[in-house]
């Protein structure tokens, strides 16, 4: 009997835990007898319902035929029956919790068929909704009913959009198009909670220079090669980080600094771009770009910044919050980062993962780029349309977000690497152990030297050759036999021999890398070829395809006019020497000349450590891309009642330029300041770069928007018999012989690069920090 009632009772628990199964969701943190009626309908539910209340009417009838059966047989014993009176005391106890038990589901199972009637009148209603939904007709959405039309037949080309909740049905699309991208209106029936006002964002934390690398190179990683050489350079360069950040720091005074978030992406490392590099890195592969993001690492550690370091797909999508798909849906909250350090193959990988996203937060990027970017080749429309289209063009940023090596143009922003400074002591030596009759050939693959038995013979009559190139088991038969080659040498070893040599020679090829300074600053004279014609995207293969030009513009800087145009603009005799290597008494004659030359070590302030630093920092601080700038003016929609504002820009006292007028009140928040600039009118054959550098100035293309008016050429003295408002990367300009003047429509294609001998061009210049290019003397 005992046996019977616990069968009973265990049934009941089973039905129990039965019914919570499968009313309830399978989400965590759910009790195990939550209703959710999306997870059954509701046919089935109820019959589920009245098969447990028949199976309990069931369980207790046989229950109470038993206690009949049992009560029947104990009255027959009678006076046999020995046992106590309470022997079924316990069993009747039982039966009575069973009895309420089966009340309370009872009263269980009558709240649950209630809810599940509601649910169902509720889930006709939002399903009549649902099939209901129709195309808004807004002005303000007018891509509404495209991007639905889109969704129609496309939605199942991704899975981001099944991710978003997407099912095929008209509301579904208008729900995503409304509330996770924003082309169509919300929809009124749409439950959405009142806007509760933000609290006050938390105070952000202040950027304080660190004090020790170690935690950076456990950020940058393991795995590949390339990451093993710069983890090494920053090892190697550490104290004179730490030096030059005291250093700045002291003139900083304390001024508060906020701390970036900053996301670094080294795309070309990545699998997905192929990553060439890495397993070059030990067999004389180029380390012009390692170095260089070795040394921004370091800079934006030193600076106090706080730095995600990745160099895969998979860790990209997840620091950036990528929904599950093929890359077409925005992200699945907002972006995390203030900045993002990336290359061209990381922004192309952002680009097709981050979907509407990239557009939205691409204000945040800066694209590390060796070569540059021109805004002729960066504006998409206009670079199709005028032939400017590369392959690696047209993502119409800001120019300045394309950061480069070395200062080829001042429409990018100039970002450059660090050589390894000497102190007093080190100069000394390097001074007294130099061979006068030592020389080191630029070059560590084998290929660079075919051709040039010439050159070679020449100069080894009057110095003993030293090479570095790699071989694995034979010598590389382009290497003559009187060259002593040592061979690929660790970069402490490589910056030994510099320290002993006297001359460092190269053969026109790698163009613009780190070794010519590193030679430099280590007491070498660097020889190199003049090109003739200088090499350029329009006659050079290697620049082919590149998204600038750097074009030849008489004695401009900035072309590539020889293998190092910033050793031979910016630094010069006696460190450098470019002559024709098609001379041979030329280039004889350069050799012996370099060998009676004493020079001390040389590097340029914005080559060292604290240069770089002072640099980053200033970028960080003052540059911004998210904020719009201010329209272009329109000539053709002033009416002749509106009177323009008097111009902020006056005559300098010689009348040759404008500058900004110190009586011009309220002084617009701009970086540079404003007080920096000037205003030269070109020489037609000249360009804005080459205007601003024959007056000792650099051309500062944010300042284009202040001089991009009509009566700036009024005040130069140009007439102006019609003036026109057109998308040029050379205007604003005037053709003079003509008479007409140009402002530039799109703010995107101001330029200091390009010219025309049609046009002279209003150029913008300001003065510089000396040693620091890329700042002017206040910008600090």
């Amino acid at each position: 009997r005992i046996f019977v009632l616990g069968i009973g009772f265990f049934t009941l628990c089973f039905l129990m835990t039965s019914l919570g199964g499968q009313f309830s969701a399978k989400r965590l943190g759910d009790s195990p007898f939550t209703i959710r009626t999306e997870v059954m309908g509701a046919l089935e539910s109820r019959g589920l319902l009245r098969r447990m209340s028949d199976m309990l009417e069931m369980l207790m009838k046989r229950m109470d035929i038993l206690a009949r059966l049992e009560n029947s047989t104990d009255f027959h014993r009678g006076d046999e029956a020995r046992f106590p009176l309470d022997r079924f005391q316990p069993a009747a106890g039982l039966m009575e919790r069973i009895q309420a038990i089966a009340q309370n589901v009872s009263d269980i199972a009558i709240k649950v068929d209630q809810i599940l009637r509601n649910s169902l009148l509720n889930g006709k209603v939002m399903e009549g909704r649902r099939d209901q939904c129709e195309v808004p007709r807004d002005p303000k959405y007018p891509d509404c009913a495209g991007k639905v039309e889109w969704m129609r037949a496309r939605w199942t080309s991704d899975p981001c959009y099944a991710f978003f909740g997407v099912d095929g049905t008209e509301c579904s699309f208008l729900i995503y198009l409304s509330e996770v991208e924003w082309f169509c209106p919300p929809l009124p029936w749409r439950n959405r909670t009142v806007a509760v006002p933000s609290p006050p964002p938390k105070p952000r934390a202040q950027a304080a220079f660190r004090r020790d690398l170690a935690r950076l190179l456990e950020l940058i990683g393991t795995g590949k090669e390339s990451l093993s050489f710069m983890k090494k350079r920053i090892r190697h360069l550490a104290q004179q980080w730490l030096r030059a950040a005291r250093r700045l720091e002291q003139r900083l005074a304390g001024r508060q600094r906020q701390q970036k978030h900053i996301l670094i992406h080294i795309g070309f490392l990545t699998e997905e771009s192929g990553d060439v590099f890495s397993p070059r890195v030990l067999k004389g592969g180029p380390l012009g770009e390692m170095v260089q993001w070795a040394d921004i690492l370091a800079a934006l550690f030193m600076l106090g910044h706080s730095l995600r370091v990745t160099v895969s797909l998979k860790e990209l999508q997840s620091h950036l919050g990528v929904p599950p798909g093929r890359g077409n849906c925005p992200l699945t909250s907002p972006l995390p980062f203030d900045l993002i350090y990336t290359d061209y193959h990381g922004l192309q990988q952002m680009k097709q993962h981050m979907g509407l996203s990239f557009k939205k937060y691409r204000c945040r990027v800066r694209v590390i780029d060796t070569f540059g970017t021109e805004p002729a080749y960066n504006h998409e429309e206009y670079a199709t349309l005028r032939g400017y289209r590369t392959n690696w063009g047209y993502w119409n940023l800001q120019p300045a977000q394309f950061m480069t090596m070395f200062p080829h143009t001042p429409d990018n922003s100039f970002m450059g690497f660090v050589s390894e400074e000497l102190n007093q002591t080190e100069r000394q030596l390097i001074k007294a152990n130099k061979v006068s009759s030592m020389a080191v050939v630029y070059g560590k693959e084998a290929s660079i030297w075919k051709g040039k038995e010439k050159f070679l013979a020449i100069l080894n009559k009057y110095m003993e050759i030293h090479g570095t190139v790699y071989y694995e088991t034979q010598r590389p038969p382009e290497v003559p036999a009187f060259v002593k080659n040592h061979g690929l040498l660790p970069q402490h070893e490589f910056q030994q021999l510099l320290r002993k040599a006297k001359l460092f020679i190269g053969f026109g090829f790698p163009y613009e890398g780190p070794a010519p300074l590193e030679a430099i600053a280590n007491g070498c004279v660097f020889l190199q070829a003049r090109f003739q014609p200088p090499h350029s995207s329009l006659n050079h293969e290697f620049f082919r395809g590149k998204p600038t030009s750097r074009e030849a513009t008489g004695t401009a800087v900035f072309q590539v006019s020889s293998q190092h145009p910033y050793a031979e603009d910016f630094i010069g005799k006696p460190h450098v020497w470019t002559v024709d290597y098609n001379n041979s008494e030329e280039f004889e004659a350069a050799i012996k000349t370099i060998m009676r030359t004493q020079v001390d070590p040389y590097l340029p302030y914005e080559y060292t450590c604290e240069g770089m630093l002072e640099r980053i920092h200033a970028y960080i601080q003052h540059q911004d891309f998210c904020t719009a700038p201010p329209a272009p003016p329109s000539p053709k929609t002033k009416s002749p009642a509106m009177q323009s504002p008097p111009s902020p820009l006056a005559l300098s006292p010689n009348s040759t330029h404008l500058v900004w007028s110190p009586g011009a009140g309220g002084a617009p928040q701009a970086w540079p300041p404003v007080g920096s600039l000037q205003v030269w009118l070109s020489e037609p054959q000249h360009t804005c770069t080459e205007t601003c550098r024959r007056h000792g100035l650099v051309c500062e293309p944010t300042f284009f928007r202040f001089l991009n008016k009509e009566e700036v050429f009024l005040q130069l003295s140009v007439a102006c018999d019609s003036t026109e408002l057109e998308m040029n990367h050379l205007y604003p300009a005037v053709a003079q012989h003509v008479r007409e003047c140009y402002l530039q429509k799109e703010p995107l294609l101001f330029s200091c690069a390009g010219y025309n001998t049609k046009y002279r061009r209003l150029c913008p210049c300001r003065d510089f920090r000396p040693g620091q290019v890329a700042l002017c003397r206040d910008c600090l």
